[in-house]
């Protein structure tokens, strides 16, 4: 029988479909140390972002065969252990995007609307209208670097708010959509509002330092809701302090839960953050959870037992 590790939350229905599968499934979330003792049982484990697969788990899982990402990024996953030991990896790369794209657009409205400072005055018992004045997004030129089909999502919410879109990608796909494809530099200069949807790779970590965001105009907004370690948020702070640009909104952060760097960083009264909830809505984890599941099922029923 195929035995399914579940070490990270999953959709009920998705479990369901390993188990109406004839799986023999176990949700248990071991700790780092424990995982790599108890992985040799298992022919697959399916995981979000908390459980690393690193090369010590795989090395150790004698009858691994498949790993299961609910989720689009595979940076908690070593992919080249996982090649070299013929162990096949899945993820799902369009099931939460329209959730990452929202919360995009929470951020963008909070910080251009000060929502976030407006609550926590009320609350308080202020009545700051005067200094709480907004902009709009309308008109405004949006820079979405990366255009997978998270940036896309959000392409499409953009073009309806009235703004113009630029994307900055090393595919050149718009996905039939009215966006202008331009370099990094460029993209940094001319936009009002900028939001990052690449992966975390080599190529990308510490993609935006110092340096890029000397090129923003003073009056920009940052969003990141992508993955910690593509952003350099030492760098992001001095900008912030400074007055380099005007605010960002946080959901990833190079550590997590932040450490104390990370702490200075929301601490200034220009950022706004949330702890990683990009795809954390009921509809995503339902859709990240099913595809994940019948691709596993898939790949056995094929006969990689």
């Amino acid at each position: 029988m195929v035995k399914i590790l579940v070490n990270d939350p999953l959709a009920k229905e998705a479990v369901d479909i390993l188990k109406d599968a004839g799986f023999a499934v176990d949700e248990k979330e071991y700790s780092k140390e424990e995982l790599p003792k108890k992985i040799r049982e298992y022919d697959a484990i399916i995981v979000r972002s908390a459980t690393k697969v690193t090369k010590e788990v795989i090395e150790a899982a004698s009858n691994l065969k498949a790993i299961g990402r609910a989720g689009v990024g595979l940076d908690n996953i070593d992919l080249e252990s996982a090649k070299s030991h013929n162990i096949a990896v899945f993820n799902t790369p369009t099931a939460n995007s329209i959730s990452v794209a929202e919360l995009v657009f929470a951020f963008m409205t909070s910080l251009s609307r000060h929502v976030v400072r407006g609550t926590t005055g009320l609350k308080e018992g202020k009545w700051e209208k005067k200094a709480l004045k907004g902009v709009e997004l309308y008109e405004k030129t949006l820079g979405i670097v990366g255009f997978g089909h998270i940036g896309k999502e959000v392409a499409k919410r953009a073009l309806a708010f009235g703004m113009k879109v630029i994307t900055y990608d090393v595919v050149k796909n718009d996905g039939g959509l009215p966006v202008e494809f331009v370099e990094l530099d460029e993209l940094l200069k001319n936009s009002d509002y900028v939001t990052v949807h690449l992966p975390l790779l080599e190529s990308t970590r510490h993609l935006i330092t110092a340096e890029k965001f000397s090129m923003m105009k003073p009056t920009a907004f940052f969003i990141h809701a992508a993955r910690g370690g593509i952003v350099d948020d030492e760098a992001l702070y001095e900008a912030l302090k400074d007055g380099k640009i005007a605010g960002a909104a946080l959901d990833v952060f190079e550590t997590e839960p932040p450490d104390e760097k990370e702490m200075k960083l929301l601490k200034l009264p220009n950022v706004i953050g949330t702890p990683h909830i990009g795809a954390s809505t009921v509809e995503a984890q339902r859709r990240v959870g099913l595809e994940i599941a019948n691709k596993i099922v898939e790949f056995f029923q094929k006969g990689r037992v």
